[in-house]
C-alpha cells in the first residue's frame, strides 16, 4: 500500500480510500481489528498523525470504531431500512419476519415526561405538556443501531397496558389500537439530519461530530387525529434508507371533443 505525494488529494484521504477498498474486498471483516496506527504509518511511509487523521475520518463515516485500550476495528455493515416506517406495519399489519430475525428491541423505560417541541407540535399541544413515553434501543449483533421513543397522550393512555414497563409480544401499534379503541389509518414520516445528543452518541457508540438521521413518525386515526408520535435516531453513516414503490403506467390522452373535430 502506497500513496502518491504528488497527487492533489491529501495523503490521509488516499490512505482512507485504500483502507475502504480493502474492507470492501473483505480483507478485514466486520469486528476485525486493524493494525496499530504506528504499524500503518510504517506501512504507508507517513507520519502517525496522518494515519490518525485517516482513522478519524473513517470513524466519522461509520466505517471504523475505536475501542479505548484495545484498538481500531471495522464496524458492522450498514443497517438497511426498507420503506422506512412502513416496515413497522408490514403488508399484513404486522412485523416483517426478517426484522425480528435481524434486530432485537429492548424496552428501556416507560414513564411520563414533558413533550419536546417536535412531539408537542405533532400532537398540537403546548411545549412541555406531560405525555407518556416508551423508550427503546434496537440492537443488531450486540451493537446499538437505533434509539427510539413512542409518545402517547396521558389522557388516553392512563390506566392502560401502555403504561406498563413490559414488552407485549406484538407490535406496539397493535396493542395501542386495542387498548385505545382506535385504528391507525395513516401516517407521515419526516426525516432530518443533525448532530447527536451526548446520550445518543454514547448509546450508538459514535463520535459527537458524527451526523445522525432522525425520523419523526406521526400516526393518525381515521379522523386525522394523532394517536402516536414516534421518534427514531440512527447513526447516519451506517444507515441506508430505501424507498421502493411502483410507477403507474401512462394513461392515454382522452379523445378530443368530437364537436371541436368537426368544426
Amino acid at each position: 500500500m502506497t500513496i502518491n505525494p504528488g497527487a492533489a488529494e491529501f495523503p490521509h484521504r488516499q490512505i482512507a480510500g485504500q483502507l475502504k477498498e480493502r474492507i470492501r474486498r473483505g480483507d478485514w471483516q466486520p469486528g476485525e481489528r486493524l493494525p496499530s496506527i504506528p504499524a500503518m504509518a510504517e506501512m504507508f511511509g507517513v507520519a502517525k498523525q496522518t494515519v490518525q487523521r485517516t482513522v478519524d475520518q473513517l470513524r466519522v463515516e461509520g466505517i471504523l470504531i475505536t475501542k479505548p485500550g484495545s484498538g481500531t476495528y471495522v464496524r458492522g455493515t450498514r443497517r438497511r431500512l426498507n420503506r422506512l416506517s412502513r416496515g413497522r406495519y408490514g403488508a399484513h399489519r404486522g412485523y416483517h419476519a426478517d426484522l425480528a430475525a435481524r434486530y432485537r428491541q429492548q424496552l428501556v423505560s416507560v414513564r411520563r415526561e414533558a413533550a419536546p417541541p417536535e412531539v408537542a407540535d405533532a400532537f398540537g399541544v403546548r411545549d412541555g405538556t406531560e405525555m407518556l413515553v416508551r423508550r427503546h434501543i434496537v440492537r443488531a449483533d450486540d451493537a446499538a443501531v437505533e434509539v427510539g421513543a413512542s409518545w402517547f397522550r396521558v389522557t388516553e393512555a392512563s390506566g392502560t397496558s401502555l403504561e406498563r414497563a413490559e414488552a407485549f409480544g406484538r407490535p406496539l401499534y397493535q396493542e395501542a389500537e386495542e387498548v385505545l379503541g382506535k385504528r391507525y389509518a395513516s401516517a407521515t414520516d419526516t426525516i432530518s439530519a443533525r448532530q447527536p445528543s451526548r446520550e445518543e452518541a454514547e448509546i450508538l457508540q459514535i463520535r459527537p461530530d458524527t451526523p445522525v438521521l432522525h425520523l419523526l413518525h406521526v400516526a393518525f386515526d381515521e379522523t386525522r387525529k394523532p394517536i402516536e408520535v414516534a421518534q427514531a435516531t440512527w447513526p447516519g453513516p451506517m444507515t441506508t434508507l430505501t424507498e421502493e414503490y411502483k410507477i403507474p403506467a401512462p394513461t392515454p390522452d382522452p379523445d378530443p371533443d368530437p364537436g371541436l373535430a368537426l368544426a
